[in-house]
């Protein structure tokens, strides 16, 4: 291998790309998603493991007083140590569990009567909003920066 293939291989230049096939809205009790994950690459590499996220973007807030967190709602590690040559393509199928987490204003909401519509107000006061993302990631031995695919998910 020569020096700039090393160079590549690190950047991810040429290497694995990671392809997130997910549903664009699933339902909250169902607990789980299923999908899939396309690999190809162009040039031979080896695939150490795959992990796939289920994630909340949580923000309160607006302007300059705006607050973001983020959440892991599941996870799933995939086995790996494979290798992927050039032109090969590998659909990897995965089930991911997750465990939404509510905020107090949210379990107010759920009470109803006064405590549901003061849990509503709190949460209009405060801007709250939640935005969810599946998140795939490839671990490939030589790159450093690894291969990955996010796509936004409604859960409802």
């Amino acid at each position: 291998m020569g020096f700039f293939q090393t160079i590549k291989n690190k950047l991810g230049i040429g290497g694995v790309k990671v392809s997130l096939q997910s549903p664009t809205q699933a339902a909250k009790g169902d607990g789980k998603i299923e999908g899939k994950i396309t690999l190809t690459t162009k040039s031979e590499q080896e695939v150490v493991s795959l992990t796939v996220k289920m994630l909340e973007e949580y923000s309160t807030g607006a302007g300059s007083e705006k607050k973001t967190t983020t959440l892991e709602l599941g996870v799933v590690n995939l086995p790996g140590g494979f290798t992927i040559k050039p032109g090969e393509t590998k659909e990897i199928s995965f089930t991911l569990p997750f465990a939404m987490i509510k905020s107090k204003n949210d379990e107010m909401k759920e009470k109803g009567g006064l405590m549901g519509t003061l849990g509503s107000v709190n949460s209009f006061i405060s801007s709250e909003k939640s935005t969810f993302y599946v998140d795939a990631e490839a671990d490939v031995k030589s790159a450093a920066l690894d291969p990955s695919d996010k796509k936004q998910i409604k859960l409802v």
